[in-house]
C-alpha cells in the first residue's frame, strides 16, 4: 500500500520526537522523574498526532504518570490510587469554577447563530464591488470579509468553509491564481484566532492568569496589522503579476440602479445627491413618490448627518471644563462650633472649675509639657523663633483663619469665582474636523447612484455586523462589561440578526445549540485534561527539570523568546493551537519571570504564532476545510503552497510585534493605567 506523502511526513515526525525521548533517557547516567515526565510528554504528542482525542489522552496519561509519581514517591498501592482520584477530582473542580470559561460557549453561541443569517453572501458582494477599482478586489474583499465574519464568530472552519464555497469559485471564474485564492481564504479564515472576540486568548488568559479584558485590547492592533499585510501583499501581487489577480470585468463590476430611480434619471455614473435634489423639485417624480425620494436622500446624506453629530458631541466633550472645586482654604478644626456659641476660635479649654481636665502640674513652671520655642508668637506678625515648628509657607495664619472662617463659606456673588463654562477646542479637533470635513466633501463630489447602491448593500450587511462587533468589543475593552457579560451581549445580538434576516427558526436554533454545546464540550475537558497532565508533569519534576535546562543555558531575553517561539511554530505543524496551549503554556508561564517577560506580551507573541497551527502541514486544519468544498481540479499542495506566503507574513508580523511592542501594548496601557 502506497502511503501518501503527509502521511510519511507524520510518522517520520513521530519517529523524531521517540528517538530523540529514547536518545535523552540512554544519555543520562541517571533517570529521575523529571525524565520519565519528559518521556509523558513525548508520548502525549505522538498519540495525539495518531489521531487519539486530546482532552482524554491528556487525562489518561496525566493519571497514569500520577499514580507512577505518587507510588514512587513511597506510597501504598490503594494511597497512591487515592491520591491520584483525589487529585482529578480537585483539579477538574478547579478548572469548571473558572468564570472566565463561562463566556466561551456564549461567544461561540454568537457565532454560530451569525454563520447562519446568512451575512456572508452579502458581505462579500458588498465589498468586491466597493473595492472594485482596488488591484486583486476579489482576493482584498476576500480577506476584509474574513476579517470581519471572523471577527463576529471566532470560528475557523466555519469561516473557511463558507468562504471556499462563496469566493473560491468567484476568483477562478475571474482568472484568480489557484494558489493565491487558496492562501488568501486559509489565512483570512485564521484571523478569528487572534482578533477578539477570540476564544483563543480566553483559553490563554485562564491558563496563564492574565487579565481576557487586557489581551483582546492588545490583540486588536496586532490582529488588523496582520490583516493589513496580507492584505498589501495580495495588492503588491496583483500590481506586479496581474496575470495571477486580474481585474475585474465591466460585467463583474456592474451595479443594478432601482427601476424607480431609473425612472427619475438616474445612471450609474451620475451624481447621486444632485440627481436626488432635482427630482424632488422637478417635474420627473410623477410616478416616484415623494416619500421614496426622501428615503434615498435621507440614506445619501447618512454619512453626513452622522459625521455632524460626531462633530458635535466631539466639541462638547473636548470643551467642557473640568469641574473646579471651591478653595475655601483651611479651617480651624470646630470652626462650625465657634460660629455656633460665638467663642473666639478652635477648640475651647475644658472647664476646671467642675472637675474637668485641668492644666498637667507644673505646665506654668515649666516643669511639664510646654509650648515649643515661637509657637506663642502670633505668627501673623512676627515671624517663627528659630527652631520653633513655624507655619507652611503660604498656609493662612491661625488669627487670620478665625477672621475669615465665615467668609470662606459664604457664598460668592455670581461671577467672582466662578471658572470659564468652556475652554478653547484644541488644535487637534480642528485638524481632524478638517480631515473629515474634507472626507465628506470627496465622498459626495464621487457618490454616483452606482456607489449609492453599493453602499445600501453595506448598510444592510457590513454595518450590523459592525456595530455589533463594536458593542461587544467596546463594552470589554472599556471596561464596561467583563467577558462574560459582553459574551451573553454578543449572543442576544446574533440571535436578533438572525431574526432581523429572518433566519431564525427552529431548526437553526437547534443545530446552534447543539454545535455549541459541542465545541464547549471539547474546549473545557481539554482544560480539564490539561489540569491533571499539567499537576502529573510538576509532580515528576518535568517543570523543574525543563526551568534547569533553560536557565543553564544562560539566554538573554530576546534569545529566551526567539527559542520559544520557535519552539511553538514546530509544535503548530502537527498540534493544534488549544493542544499547544493548554499542554505547552503552563511549561512556558513559569519562566516568564526568570527573563522579565511580561505575560500578555507573551500571549500576543503566542497568539500571533498559533496562526501557524492552521496553516502549517501535515495537519493544516483550513487546507482540509477548504479542500473539502473545493472544485477537484484544486488539489491539496496547491493550497498548501498558496499557504506559504501567508506564513512568511505572520513571520514578518510576529518580528515587527517584537521590534515595536507597543503595537499591543500601548492600547492595554491607555486605557487600565
Amino acid at each position: 500500500m502506497k502511503l501518501r506523502k503527509e502521511l510519511w511526513f507524520g510518522f517520520t515526525l513521530m519517529g523524531l520526537i521517540v528517538a530523540a525521548a529514547l536518545t535523552m533517557l540512554v544519555s543520562v547516567d541517571q533517570i529521575t522523574n523529571g525524565h520519565i515526565g519528559l518521556l509523558m510528554l513525548s508520548l502525549v504528542v505522538v498519540a495525539i498526532m495518531l489521531g487519539f482525542p486530546t482532552a482524554f489522552t491528556l487525562m489518561g496519561m496525566g493519571m497514569l504518570f500520577a499514580y507512577f509519581a505518587y507510588h514512587s514517591g513511597g506510597q501504598s498501592v490503594e494511597g497512591a490510587m487515592r491520591q491520584t482520584l483525589d487529585l482529578m477530582v480537585q483539579r477538574a473542580f478547579s478548572v469548571m469554577n473558572s468564570d472566565v470559561l463561562i463566556a466561551i460557549p456564549l461567544f461561540v453561541f454568537m457565532g454560530y447563530l451569525v454563520e447562519r443569517a446568512n451575512l456572508i453572501s452579502k458581505l462579500f458582494s458588498s465589498l468586491h464591488l466597493a473595492l472594485a477599482r482596488v488591484p486583486g478586489s476579489l482576493a482584498v474583499a476576500t480577506l476584509v470579509t474574513c476579517a470581519v465574519f471572523a471577527t463576529a464568530t471566532g470560528i475557523v472552519g466555519a469561516v473557511v468553509t463558507l468562504m471556499g464555497l462563496l469566493a473560491l469559485p468567484q476568483m477562478l471564474r475571474a482568472g484568480y491564481d489557484v494558489r493565491l485564492s487558496a492562501g488568501a481564504i486559509t489565512a483570512g479564515g485564521c484571523l478569528g484566532i487572534l482578533i477578539p472576540p477570540s476564544v483563543l486568548l480566553i483559553v490563554y488568559g485562564a491558563t496563564a492568569g492574565v487579565s481576557v479584558v487586557k489581551l483582546y485590547a492588545g490583540a486588536l492592533f496586532p490582529g488588523l496589522m496582520l490583516a493589513g499585510l496580507y492584505i498589501v501583499y495580495v495588492i503588491i501581487v496583483a500590481k506586479l503579476k496581474p496575470a495571477m489577480a486580474p481585474p475585474l470585468s465591466a460585467e463583474a463590476a456592474f451595479v443594478p440602479i432601482p427601476e424607480k430611480l431609473a425612472q427619475v434619471g438616474a445612471t450609474g455614473s451620475a451624481r447621486a445627491l444632485p440627481g436626488l435634489l432635482a427630482a424632488l423639485k422637478g417635474k420627473r417624480n410623477q410616478n416616484v413618490s415623494t416619500g421614496y425620494l426622501l428615503k434615498q436622500l435621507f440614506i445619501a446624506l447618512m454619512p453626513l448627518i452622522l459625521f455632524t453629530v460626531v462633530s458635535l458631541w466631539s466639541y462638547q466633550t473636548v470643551t467642557r471644563a473640568a469641574p473646579v472645586e471651591a478653595e475655601a482654604g483651611l479651617e480651624q478644626m470646630g470652626g462650625g462650633f465657634e460660629r455656633e456659641s460665638g467663642s473666639r476660635g478652635g477648640l475651647a479649654e475644658p472647664p476646671t472649675e467642675s472637675g474637668g481636665l485641668a492644666e498637667p502640674p507644673g505646665a506654668s513652671e515649666g516643669t511639664g509639657l510646654a509650648e515649643p520655642p515661637g509657637a506663642a508668637q502670633d505668627s501673623a506678625s512676627q515671624p517663627a523663633a528659630s527652631g520653633g515648628l513655624s507655619e507652611p509657607p503660604g498656609a493662612i495664619p491661625a488669627s487670620a483663619a478665625g477672621a475669615t472662617g465665615e467668609a470662606a463659606t459664604t457664598p460668592a456673588p455670581a461671577g467672582a469665582g466662578a471658572g470659564p463654562e468652556r475652554q478653547p477646542a484644541p488644535q487637534g479637533f480642528w485638524i481632524g474636523l478638517g480631515v473629515g470635513a474634507a472626507a465628506m466633501l470627496i465622498y459626495y463630489g464621487l457618490l454616483s447612484f452606482a456607489r449609492l447602491e453599493i453602499f445600501k448593500m453595506l448598510l444592510s450587511s457590513f454595518f450590523p455586523l459592525l456595530v455589533m462587533i463594536l458593542a461587544v468589543l467596546g463594552s470589554i475593552v472599556f471596561g464596561l462589561a467583563t467577558p462574560t457579560e459582553a459574551a451573553a451581549i454578543g449572543a442576544l445580538g446574533g440571535f436578533l440578526l438572525a431574526a432581523a434576516y429572518r433566519q431564525l427558526n427552529l431548526t437553526v436554533v437547534k443545530e446552534s445549540v447543539f454545535l455549541t454545546a459541542k465545541t464547549s464540550a471539547m474546549v473545557c475537558w481539554l482544560f480539564v485534561g490539561s489540569a491533571i497532565f499539567s499537576a502529573a508533569f510538576a509532580l515528576l519534576g518535568g517543570q523543574e527539570l525543563v526551568e534547569n535546562w533553560v536557565l543553564g543555558m544562560n539566554l538573554t531575553q530576546t534569545e529566551f523568546l526567539i527559542l520559544s517561539q520557535v519552539i511553538i511554530f514546530i509544535l503548530g505543524w502537527p498540534l493544534e493551537w488549544t493542544e499547544i496551549i493548554v499542554i505547552f503554556m503552563p511549561i512556558f508561564i513559569p519562566l516568564l519571570d526568570n527573563f522579565g517577560v511580561d505575560p500578555l506580551f507573551f500571549g500576543l507573541l503566542v497568539a500571533l504564532n498559533l496562526q501557524t497551527a492552521f496553516l502549517s502541514p501535515p495537519v493544516a486544519m483550513s487546507a482540509f476545510y477548504l479542500k473539502g468544498v473545493a472544485p477537484k481540479h484544486v488539489t491539496l499542495n496547491q493550497i498548501f503552497a498558496g499557504m506559504l506566503p501567508f506564513m512568511g507574513i505572520q513571520v514578518v508580523a510576529i518580528i515587527l510585534l517584537y521590534q515595536f511592542p507597543a503595537i499591543g501594548m500601548w492600547l492595554p496601557s491607555v486605557l487600565y493605567k
